[in-house]
């Protein structure tokens, strides 16, 4: 099989399953599935196996179509699963879905970033360009804190020349603090609204 068939097989394959994740989220969006926590623990239910696996689904699709806000479901996990098996399932869901946007960044380029981030964003972090060595430790601080625009930095790093595994092990090994700090702080920052409410 020659490389351009090969390109246009995977080409045509990520087609189909960027069509099957905009058709799912647009099905997620029609039952406020992003926006309420009783529509997703609906879907979620206490589904012993299924449950886990559509919640790692939605948050892998929350990473890649950056439109969906990550705060419900983040908070959702934790407060459908417990702590230590919504930390677990936000933890897969999230890395699956920053190595899925590392990857579509490295594989459709600039043009494609810029389709999903700002360029206000983007020309913020160019400047992180200059030295890659620089590069990976500002992105390794920036993943490891709560708060920082994960996303849009994991399209971005597709775009350098950081490798796959670099990547990987800076997503696998900073993702776990920030989750839990952003995770701890949307229930708790809700609970204690709540009671003033």
């Amino acid at each position: 099989m020659s490389t351009a068939t090969s390109r246009r097989i995977i080409n045509f394959i990520s087609l189909i399953g960027m069509a099957f994740s905009v058709a799912l989220t647009v099905y997620f969006f029609s039952i406020g599935l992003f926006d309420d926590l009783n529509a997703l623990q609906s879907i979620v239910g206490d589904k012993i196996i299924l449950g886990p696996i559509i919640f790692i689904l939605i948050q892998i699709l929350q990473v890649v179509v950056p439109v969906i806000p990550g705060g419900v479901s983040t908070a959702a996990g934790v407060l459908l699963f417990g702590p230590v098996a919504g930390f677990f399932y936000n933890y897969i869901g999230i890395v699956i879905g920053s190595i899925i946007v590392f990857l579509l960044g490295r594989q459709y380029g600039k043009p494609f970033v810029l389709s999903l981030i700002n360029e206000k964003t983007y020309d913020k972090y160019i400047t992180w360009f200059d030295n890659q060595g620089r590069f990976n430790k500002l992105f390794a601080i920036a993943i490891f804190f709560p708060f920082a625009p994960d996303d849009a930095l994991c399209l971005i790093a597709g775009l350098t020349n950081m490798s796959l595994k670099t990547f990987s092990w800076i997503i696998l090994l900073g993702k776990p603090a920030s989750i839990f700090v952003y995770s701890m702080a949307l229930v708790y920052g809700t609970n204690l609204i709540s009671q003033f409410i």
